[in-house]
């Protein structure tokens, strides 16, 4: 039985470090080795250092894995997690390879070198282990001839998108010897453990989200030429406006590297002929630029040049920056009165407007090459569609974007301008299918080979929406559904927007708790959202606070706490599952769940200081209460180092970086779950529901809590007064710090007294509002929802 408990990745650049700090975040000790200096440094001879020292053979995959701590986006989802990365030196430890389970190859793109690194780890690991390449685009067939026999069957390609923790692909390339085993153990291996996306490609030039993903950029940079848009209008029209992400086309580029797109684009060029070998040449302007060292972010320019505040644009004919341009016209703005990407796209790609003529000369070659590699690089168009949502964050492949336009009225399109439409394509039409995929039923069917096929559901990948339509829903408002999951076991989904908390949310909270404790197992909380909940619709109380009713705001303050302590003593267990921007609100209705659930892209944090506030719905005590549950039991403590640490996490706003992160910040306790699959999120909360029903859940009991009392608040105010003195902080921070401290501390009562959890509710209920009343905090609230940053008044 296979099993991965150690790794090795040998290469310690930027993408193997950032491997290696993946493997460390789900717990896999790795060795990351580089090669040895030939010389030493400066500072190594001012030291009297010699080639011989460990610090100096080590130093380059050292210095690679020191790095780790200072990247951003950080690759480590807690920085100790860099324990568990070990440096070392291709010389002195290949022997070590044979203590490991899986090897990574991650050296440069030269199959010279990869073949040479190969043989050396041919005769040092141990039998059994699986060996396997990081390439974008080298053929993993040719790096493995000439190896033995159990190196061949247990060595494959598996190419990570780069950031490896943040980049959801990962692409599994079998060769023709690699044994089936190994293959499906690596392909249930990455979707469980390494929490990616998996797709099977085949071994051809830059496999499957290269190989589109640079024609597509391509075709787009040769058509921005052809019809002389400028950079920033391709920009502005090639992001959200299509389901693509924010950073478009050029702005991705400036961010990938262009030295990085240009040997991507170079390695498809030498393979491949004809028409194809004309879109793969890269344009002249580029090249010089290259030339010019004008790289992209890591070089301070590329496409985009930042000078001051102001972003500007490079011509590519003049290669002189210029004010940022932006493409409007008519069917822009009419595609923005259309409800989801499908609508947009459909009303720009049929305009005969300058957007609408960019749109469609750039998708149609791309659908076509999609539709022409079909057999050779994948072997069915879900691969492909999957491919370029999880490797380049499109919300919809090619092929569910050819459905979304429309496939006869754009094949007829295609044909009317002289395009060669895949023979497949006109087959599928012609037998009466009119689109890729289909719906029946809560099930997706695509087509394939004349017929539809259904798509297999992996158990772990709950989809809400298909659930819903199977199921449906047993209760709804405007802003949450009940769910029956199955098995006994209900979820709430919120759906508002931005998932913010209203009245609505709130009383669907009341009615999934009855209803639970009378017919189900458990709850979970969680949804599909684009985060798990941002927090409490802050107009809604921005505008009760202007009109100054100050009683209604009691009444839905007062609500919401009773919601969160029926989630804490519901008779049956609540297990909440954040992911995502998990703020304020979103926070405390996760903090007294029975357990949470999270996913390891979880960003947590109590902020309501940046409005101008502090929590009112429990988070105070809530955090305050996790904090002393995750101290050990009869081990004496300092209450005043538990009081200032809650006090300092909820005045400075703090963001947990990630779901372990939320953990070392005590949103999470140890027992509490972390899910490194988003798409599994739903599935983990759920067994965790059952587990705990199996146990037999027990609600907490009722208990005081003891206060750091009038003393404490004094002490806890002493830092605050210190950054007004220092002018770190305004007199209405220091304001929102006194009402904060005297929450925490519990009020005016002695040092020690244990307060119960309703007097805490009722003194951060009369701070909120109290807050809420101030002007200042007003202007806070208002600037936030305006310009969606913090105002420092």
């Amino acid at each position: 039985m296979q099993q991965i408990k150690k790794a090795a990745v040998l290469g310690s650049g930027v993408m193997g470090s950032g491997i290696a700090a993946h493997l460390a975040n789900i717990g896999i000790p790795t060795l990351l080795l580089d090669i040895a200096p030939r010389e030493l440094t400066d500072a190594e001879k001012a030291k009297g250092l010699t080639l011989e020292d460990k610090a100096v053979r080590n130093r380059i995959s050292e210095g690679n894995r020191q790095k780790l701590l200072k990247q951003k986006p950080a690759p480590l989802t807690s920085k100790k997690n860099i324990a568990l990365v070990e440096a070392g030196n291709f010389e002195d430890d290949m022997e070590r390879l044979k203590d490991v389970d899986w090897i990574i190859e991650v050296v440069v793109e030269n199959l010279a070198i990869k073949k040479q690194v190969f043989e050396k780890v041919d005769q040092s690991r141990k039998p059994g282990s699986i060996v396997s390449s990081n390439t974008s685009g080298i053929s993993v067939e040719a790096m493995s001839e000439g190896r033995s026999k159990d190196f061949q069957e247990h060595f494959l390609g598996t190419h990570f998108f780069n950031p490896p923790r943040y980049l959801k692909l990962l692409e599994v390339i079998p060769t023709k010897n690699t044994s089936p085993e190994v293959l499906s153990f690596m392909k249930q291996f990455g979707e469980d453990v390494l929490g990616k996306g998996v797709v099977e490609a085949k071994d051809t030039p830059n496999f499957i989200a290269n190989r589109i993903g640079t024609y597509g950029l391509l075709v787009t940079v040769q058509e921005m030429l052809k019809g002389g848009y400028s950079i920033g209008e391709v920009d502005s029209i090639t992001g959200p406006l299509i389901g693509r992400p924010k950073s478009a086309t050029f702005r991705t580029l400036d961010v990938v590297g262009l030295d990085t797109f240009i040997h991507v684009a170079n390695n498809v060029y030498d393979q491949v002929d004809g028409k194809e070998k004309e879109v793969f040449e890269v344009p002249g302007f580029m090249k010089v630029m290259q030339e010019k060292g004008w790289l992209g972010s890591k070089s301070g320019q590329g496409f985009f040049l930042k000078k001051g505040k102001e972003i500007l644009e490079l011509n590519p004919e003049s290669l002189e920056y210029g004010p940022r341009k932006k493409l409007k016209t008519a069917s822009t703005e009419l595609s923005k009165q259309e409800k989801g990407t499908p609508a947009k796209l459909k009303t720009l790609v049929y305009s005969d407007d300058r957007a609408g003529q960019l749109l469609w000369n750039i998708l149609s070659p791309a659908l076509l090459y999609s539709a022409q590699l079909l057999g050779e690089i994948a072997d069915d168009v879900t691969a492909i569609d999957k491919a370029m949502k999880w490797g380049f964050g499109w919300e919809m492949g090619p092929f569910e974007t050819w459905d979304a336009i429309g496939v006869g009225k754009s094949v007829q399109k295609m044909e009317d301008a002289g395009e060669e439409v895949p023979a497949w394509v006109k087959d599928m039409l012609e037998k009466g299918f009119d689109s890729f995929y289909k719906e029946e039923e809560g099930k997706q069917y695509f087509y394939h080979n004349g017929e539809y096929r259904l798509i297999g559901e992996n158990p772990k990948a709950i989809n809400l929406k298909h659930l819903k339509k199977q199921k449906g829903v047993i209760k709804k408002n405007t802003g949450a559904s009940f769910i029956d999951l199955g098995d006994g076991v209900a979820l709430l989904e919120f759906h508002s927007q931005s998932n913010a908390i209203g009245l609505d949310i709130i009383q669907m909270i009341n009615f999934a708790v009855d209803e639970v404790e009378k017919n189900y197992k458990g709850l979970v909380i969680g949804n599909q959202g684009k985060n798990f909940c941002v927090g409490a619709n802050l107009g809604m109380i921005l505008m009760e606070a202007q009109d100054d009713n100050i009683y209604e705001l009691d009444m839905v303050v007062r609500q919401f706490q009773n919601a969160m302590m029926k989630i804490k003593y519901s008779a049956k267990p609540v297990v909440a599952a954040p992911f995502g921007m998990t703020l304020g609100g979103g926070a405390e209705v996760c903090l007294p769940a029975a357990h949470i659930q999270a996913s390891s892209e979880t960003y947590m944090g109590l902020v309501e200081v940046g409005v101008g506030l502090i929590p009112g719905g429990s988070g105070n005590k809530e955090l305050y209460i996790k904090h002393l549950e995750n101290m050990p039991n009869g081990v004496e403590f300092d209450l005043q180092k538990v009081a200032n640490k809650v006090f300092e996490s909820i005045a400075m706003a703090k963001v947990s970086t990630s779901g372990e992160e939320a953990r070392d910040n005590n949103f999470l306790n140890l027992a509490d779950g972390i899910s490194v699959n988003g798409d599994h999120l739903l599935y983990d909360a759920k067994q965790a529901v059952l587990a705990l029903h199996k146990k037999g859940y027990k609600p907490p009991v009722r208990k005081k809590v003891p206060v750091v009392g009038e003393t404490g608040y004094a002490t806890l105010l002493l830092g605050a007064q210190a950054m007004v003195y220092s002018g770190y902080i305004s007199e209405h921070d220091l304001k929102i710090a006194k009402k904060l401290a005297y929450v925490i501390a519990g009020g005016k009562v002695p040092y020690g007294t244990e307060v119960d959890e309703q007097y805490l509710l009722d003194l951060e209920r009369e701070a909120f509002l109290s807050l809420v009343a101030e002007p200042k905090s007003q202007q806070r609230m208002q600037h936030m929802l305006l310009k969606g940053k913090p105002l420092r008044n």
